[in-house]
C-alpha cells in the first residue's frame, strides 16, 4: 500500500519561504513521477509542479514558475517543494501525489495521479 505524508506547511509573511516535504512509503520510489497540487477554499485542486522519476525532468504551473522548485531525493523516498517569494494567493492546502503509471514525462493533470497525501496547510499573510 502506498502512503504519502506531507510536512513543512505553516504561516509565513508575503515574500517569505517555506519548504514542503513528502515522504513516500512505496517500493521503487525512483520509478514514479511525483507531483504537488494545491487547493484553496472554494476552488478546484490545481497543479503546482511535477518531477520525473530520475529527477531530470520538471514541470511547473505558470503561476509558480521562477518562485517554486520541485526536487526529490530517491535515497530517502522523499519529494520536496521549495517555495520562495510567497504571495497571499499561494495560500492553500498543498498535496503531494504519485503517478503509478509514469516514470517520466510528468503530467499536470490531477486525474493522472493515483495516490495522494493528506495535505499540509500553507498560509501566506499580506
Amino acid at each position: 500500500q502506498v502512503q504519502l505524508v506531507e510536512s513543512g506547511g505553516g504561516l509565513v509573511q508575503a515574500g517569505g519561504s517555506l519548504r514542503l516535504s513528502c515522504a513516500a512509503s512505496v517500493r521503487t520510489f525512483r520509478t514514479y513521477v511525483m507531483g504537488w497540487f494545491r487547493q484553496a477554499p472554494g476552488k478546484e485542486r490545481e497543479f503546482v509542479a511535477a518531477i520525473g522519476g530520475s529527477g531530470g525532468t520538471t514541470y511547473y504551473a505558470d503561476s509558480v514558475k521562477g518562485r517554486f522548485t520541485i526536487s526529490r531525493d530517491n535515497a530517502k523516498d522523499t519529494v520536496y517543494l521549495q517555495m520562495n517569494s510567497l504571495k497571499p494567493e499561494d495560500t492553500a492546502v498543498y498535496y503531494c501525489a504519485l503517478d503509478f503509471h509514469r516514470s517520466w514525462n510528468p503530467s499536470g493533470m490531477k486525474y493522472d495521479y493515483d495516490y495522494w497525501g493528506q495535505g499540509t496547510q500553507v498560509t501566506v499573510s499580506s
